[in-house]
């Protein structure tokens, strides 16, 4: 059964279906442009997916199939971020649905076509996977509008680019190619346009069916590593105890005795 849910008056967009989450960046007139609205929005979104239609995976994409995102509308910046005051304000925003996307509990995807630029690039660099077509292309212009990119993002860049392409993207706000990203590692796999939905259903439907208590309890360790964060590395080893205590690791035993698909139902 398919749910679907709209936020920030349509310009973000959730459906489930069959434990695959999709979070749809539409604003298609404006190059899937965020408004702070659909700042606001993302963690709303995210939590709706997650605990309201429980999603497994969430792919996260922009609408109208051209681009991903250009990040922040510049056309609010006169009213949103005008002088330190608002820009902290909206930072706040920028802050929270990277966040969002970073602390989400289930694996996360960006699907990305076209432009990914700015503070949609920030959302693909917290997303736990990305997957792009041979129209992908990708910047930080933030040195170009002469402000600085929000400081507790940059760690998600960093991660995903290493340190020294992240200083070349962030310092020149540069235009960077796909096959430049894909061998930075920014990139799981590039494809042909007419490749990328299926691929992406592919590797979102390996992962929805595997058991969530464990996707979740690995997916935390695997964020206290790269955040060398011990305080969440114990988190992370606890629900990974847990796990031997769940129908699911019982469900996991039973199917591969039988020979058979498991049916995990996340308990």
């Amino acid at each position: 059964m398919t749910s679907s849910h709209d936020f920030a008056g349509g310009h973000v967009r959730t459906t489930c279906d069959d434990g695959i989450g999709t979070l749809v960046l539409d604003n298609p007139d404006r190059k899937n442009a965020i408004t702070a609205a659909m700042w606001r929005a993302v963690p709303q979104a995210i939590r709706h997916l997650t605990d309201e239609a429980n999603a497994r995976v969430i792919v996260i994409r922009g609408g109208g199939g051209k681009d991903f995102s250009a990040g922040a509308d510049i056309s609010e910046f006169d009213t949103e971020r005008k002088d330190a005051a608002t820009a902290r304000v909206y930072e706040a925003l920028n802050s929270a649905a990277f966040a969002a996307v970073r602390h989400c509990r289930v694996p996360t995807i960006a699907l990305i076509r076209g432009i990914c630029f700015g503070g949609g690039f920030g959302i693909a660099a917290a997303c736990d996977l990305r997957i792009a077509d041979e129209s992908a292309r990708f910047s930080i212009p933030a040195a170009r509008l002469g402000l600085a990119y929000p400081a507790d993002a940059i760690q998600d860049i960093v991660t995903a680019l290493g340190p020294q392409m992240a200083k070349v993207a962030i310092f020149t706000g540069a235009p960077l190619s796909a096959a430049k990203m894909i061998a930075a590692g920014f990139l799981l796999e590039t494809m042909a346009t007419d490749a990328l939905e299926g691929e992406a259903h592919a590797l979102a439907l390996a992962i929805a069916v595997n058991a969530p208590l464990a996707l979740h309890a690995s997916k935390m360790a695997i964020r206290a590593v790269i955040e060398q964060d011990d305080d969440l590395l114990r988190d992370a080893e606890i629900l990974g105890a847990e796990t031997f205590d769940s129908l699911d690791y019982a469900e996991g035993r039973a199917a591969f005795a039988e020979r058979r698909k498991p049916h995990f139902t996340g308990q």
